[in-house]
């Protein structure tokens, strides 16, 4: 006898969801990209980009398309992290689903235009305020709690991104992808800064380069019109 509780899901949903990371030079600030849900539930809510697994396709292709048909931008495969699997029963209403996550860093922020399914595309500037982390644009400021106004369990998917960054900073921080193929060691440090809850200028630059220096490698000099002399710019060993 299977009691209720104990029913086998044969045919899970599987939704892959990608967290989009880029950089404003303006702010010097991360960002991440939302949409806006044009249909239920959680219609009108904010929500990372997702999609439903095909039949005949893997999770990573599913998230190389999920760029394309969001966003317009082709990526290779490989460009793509994946994060973790979300299987809270009450994660979603109605059928079960899971959910994929991945994480792609992208070194520009591009022009966007809502795909399918989503009303609105915007990029949200990830900063901190009061030791807890949030996500705000020009009208919008959405904190990373439970009170969050995003869709599904998504500000859960944001804090694990989040934890994962954090935790690779000092041995693999492919989130300097967002850069560019190349930066300088401030511009790193900007990065750093906002996943360490500080500042800019309370990570010491010649502590900063002399801790990571297996982790950086110096390729030159920043072309600059500034006065002094210019900054060095390292790539990711």
């Amino acid at each position: 006898m299977i009691y209720l509780d104990e029913e086998i899901v044969a045919r899970p949903l599987i939704t892959i969801t990608n967290i989009i990371w880029s950089f404003n030079p303006n702010t010097h600030l991360p960002q991440i990209l939302l949409i806006k849900r044009a249909n239920e539930p959680f219609k009108n809510k904010w929500a990372l980009p997702e999609t439903l697994l095909r039949r005949n396709e893997s999770a990573d292709a599913a998230c190389i398309r999920l760029i394309k048909d969001k966003i317009g931008i082709a990526i290779p495969h490989g460009a793509t992290e994946q994060l973790a699997t979300f299987t809270d029963p009450n994660r979603v209403s109605g059928e079960r689903a899971l959910a994929l996550a991945y994480m792609t860093f992208l070194p520009a922020m591009p022009q966007l235009k809502p795909g399918y399914g989503a009303t609105e595309a915007r990029w949200f500037a990830f900063n901190f305020k009061d030791q807890h982390f949030y996500l705000k644009n020009d009208v919008i400021d959405l904190t990373l709690t439970e009170k969050s106004k995003l869709a599904f369990d998504h500000h859960l998917i944001v804090i694990a991104a989040i934890k994962r960054i954090k935790n690779k900073l000092d041995y693999q921080p492919t989130v300097l992808q967002i850069l560019g193929p190349t930066f300088t060691l401030r511009q790193a440090r900007e990065v750093y800064a906002i996943f360490l809850k500080t500042t800019v200028d309370k990570i010491d630059n010649s502590n900063f380069k002399k801790t990571h220096k297996n982790i950086f490698e110096e390729v030159g000099t920043a072309s600059t019109k500034r006065s002094g002399r210019p900054p060095k710019i390292f790539k990711l060993r």
